[in-house]
């Protein structure tokens, strides 16, 4: 029997004690690995709150078992790369939340900026319709839903010119 669990996290492999892999991802991330962009919102799966990517896919980490993502790409939105890999920059969909405006008390931040970015990596033009369609899982208490929705349509926006600019 192992005696740790490996995780690879944010691009980085991280070894924990076994009894790691009997907790859900979201208790290792934020207490083991003092991640705390995911925040623990419902426990059950259903507010988005502790959204993380697993090999690039969105997941609710509350309810993953840390044994079934042993050897995945876990993503949080500390891992979140600004375009280009320029050190020090925001990612465009997390500059869009700030210049929008989007977030109240930050709460549903995190699993909207995830959730966001993963359209975005997938659909380079969204509608204002897929926007909300992506986003319609993770719940907000706040009520800046239409800041969230205008952040995303910005990032989107700017993510195109991006690269448009970049010579192939």
């Amino acid at each position: 029997m192992p005696s740790s669990v490996a995780l690879l996290v944010n691009q980085v492999w991280r070894e924990l004690p076994q009894a790691a892999g009997r907790a859900n991802l979201l208790q290792v991330l934020r207490n083991d690995l003092q991640l705390n962009g995911p925040k623990f919102g419902c426990g059950l799966g259903e507010c988005g709150a502790c959204t993380v990517w697993v090999d690039g896919v969105p997941a609710r980490a509350c309810v993953i078992p840390v044994r079934g993502v042993t050897g995945r790409a876990i993503t949080t939105l500390e891992g979140l790369t600004p375009m280009h890999g320029v050190a020090g920059e925001l990612h465009p969909v997390q500059q869009a939340f700030v210049e929008a405006q989007a977030a109240q008390c930050g709460y549903c931040l995190n699993g909207m900026v995830m959730m966001a970015a993963a359209l975005l990596a997938r659909e380079s033009n969204p509608s204002e319709a897929d926007v909300r369609r992506e986003l319609s899982g993770n719940l907000c208490r706040c009520g800046t839903h239409v800041e969230i929705v205008q952040a995303v349509l910005l990032a989107a926006t700017r993510m195109q010119k991006s690269n448009e600019e970049v010579p192939s």
